[in-house]
């Protein structure tokens, strides 16, 4: 009787080490770059796999929506640089999964 008890807590065990291995894979982040008046985005979950059809937003310094769009099959999205200021890029992906990078206005006005 006392092996079931045991080989419960072990199953339990087993399985909440992989819902959490399961979460932590889903994290998203999202890279984005200049060069010659467009800016490049890439986005990615932990372990490597692309975003596909992620939301992209941009927004400027005031909070602005500049643009939206949808990552491609290998968690890209290009646009032309909408304004020479401070880019917040963020993606959300599947499941809620959300993160942002911050292009400086540095960057963005060297990339024209």
């Amino acid at each position: 009787m006392l092996k079931t008890p045991s080989r419960i807590a072990c199953l339990a065990l087993g399985l909440f080490f992989l819902a959490g291995g399961t979460a932590l894979a889903h994290k998203v982040s999202v890279f984005a770059y200049t060069e010659s008046g467009t800016v490049y985005t890439e986005s990615y979950f932990s372990d490597g796999r692309p975003v596909t059809n992620g939301t992209i937003e941009v927004y400027d310094s005031d909070g602005s929506l500049l643009r939206t769009g949808k990552t491609d099959p290998k968690g890209l999205f290009s646009f032309p640089i909408p304004k020479k200021d401070v880019l917040k890029i963020v993606i959300e992906a599947s499941m809620g999964h959300k993160n942002s990078f911050t292009l400086p206005k540095s960057e963005v006005e060297s990339g024209q």
